[in-house]
């Protein structure tokens, strides 16, 4: 199952880099735009891949689809680039390959990641996208799942306990990691709800679950985990002494709380019945991943 996942997921993310070629199109070869299309190379594509699925569930078509995942690539992208800038996580690997501003230059990459994140907004104001309503929904959830009640809060929540006189807690780690991790995880999941004119309800109760086993696995995966697979450092989480669920909850039951959080993922759909063992399958998918 893990390899259909993985081929399912290869598959997105060619048709979502597809698209995002033909949007850059006409933006041209600056070094800019290079730095654009470099930082959107090489990932997983899981939070599109997800706007498709949910999409597909709510009886919506690629052709609308594709410009949600794309944009919400585009938005990943950004935070990746922006993440790894020596302010913020200084690292030096990406997606097996060098970060942008080690490319480039930092000045580069913050442009870079800039840009990604206006190309995302861009791509979800596209007619192609549906009514205006919809468009007007999906952007205005993007701006809070991505800014700071979102992403950016956990971000800024994770440098402050850098310098905090204390480790986290496990319930202050978990609403860190529901807003850095889990944010554009569950727009990704809601969006195809959305899109479809359903109700998000259960979208977002699996995403809650999806995203926090997700976090948890890449604490996993920062302890056990082969950095060449992985394609970025590992073990700077312990080198700095952080509080991480594997610190504080030890290995063993960090895994048993990914597991039950994949149980709770599947349990959540149990509306749809069989038409979401795609999604199933991603959430066992998730914490089975090397990388």
């Amino acid at each position: 199952m893990t390899d259909a996942v993985a081929g399912s997921l290869k598959s997105a993310a060619g048709l979502i880099q597809g698209t995002l070629d033909e949007a850059m199109r006409p933006m041209g070869k600056l070094p800019v735009v290079e730095a654009m299309r470099y930082a959107l190379r090489g990932g997983k594509a899981l939070r599109g891949f997800l706007v498709l699925e949910t999409a597909r569930l709510h009886g919506v078509g690629v052709e609308q689809a594709i410009w949600p995942a794309a944009a919400i690539e585009a938005l990943h992208a950004y935070s990746l680039v922006h993440d790894d800038l020596p302010c913020m996580d200084d690292d030096d690997m990406r997606r097996g390959q060098p970060t942008v501003h080690r490319k480039w230059d930092e000045a580069t990459a913050v442009l870079a990641g800039d840009a990604l994140q206006t190309l995302a907004f861009d791509l979800l104001a596209r007619p192609n996208v549906g009514p205006s309503g919809v468009r007007v929904t999906l952007i205005a959830g993007l701006a809070r799942a991505a800014g700071a009640q979102g992403m950016v809060r956990g971000q800024a929540l994770d440098i402050a306990a850098e310098t905090a006189e204390k480790p986290l807690t496990l319930d202050e780690i978990t609403t860190l990691q529901a807003a850095k991790t889990g944010a554009l995880i569950g727009w990704s999941c809601e969006a195809g709800a959305i899109m479809g004119g359903a109700n998000a309800g259960a979208m977002r109760h699996y995403a809650q679950a999806l995203g926090l086993a997700f976090q948890i696995a890449d604490d996993i995966l920062d302890v056990e985990g082969d950095a060449d697979v992985a394609g970025k450092a590992l073990r700077k989480d312990a080198a700095a002494g952080k509080a991480t669920f594997v610190s504080l909850l030890g290995l063993d039951a960090a895994r048993e709380r990914a597991q039950a959080l994949v149980d709770e993922a599947c349990a959540a759909l149990d509306a749809y019945g069989h038409r979401a063992e795609t999604l199933r399958s991603v959430a066992r998918f998730v914490i089975a991943r090397q990388n």
